[in-house]
C-alpha cells in the first residue's frame, strides 16, 4: 500500500488530505500515479495537468521520475513561494 498525503491547495482542490492506495499494476514512478490518479476525473484530471506539482517519497523531495514501492509515503503540495 502506498500513503499518500495531499497539503494545501490540492488538498482543497481534491476534498482529502489523504489516502490509502494499492501500488496499480503497471505504475513505476511518480509520474505514472499522477497519470493514474488522474484517470479518476474531474479535480483529479487537474491534478495530473498541474504544472510544478512538488512531490515528496518518504519525506524527501523527488523528481516525478522518482521510482515507487510498495510502502512507500508520498506527498503532494503545489510550489511556494516566499518573500
Amino acid at each position: 500500500m502506498l500513503n499518500i498525503l495531499y497539503f494545501a491547495s490540492v488538498r482543497e482542490r481534491l476534498g482529502r488530505s489523504a489516502e490509502e492506495l494499492a501500488l496499480p499494476a503497471g505504475v513505476r514512478d511518480v509520474a505514472g500515479l499522477i497519470r493514474h490518479l488522474g484517470q479518476r476525473g474531474g479535480a483529479w484530471e487537474d491534478l495530473a495537468g498541474t504544472r510544478n506539482l512538488r512531490c515528496a517519497v518518504n519525506q524527501q523531495m523527488v523528481p516525478l521520475e522518482s521510482p515507487l514501492a510498495d510502502g512507500d509515503e508520498l506527498a503532494f503540495f503545489p510550489p511556494v513561494t516566499g518573500g
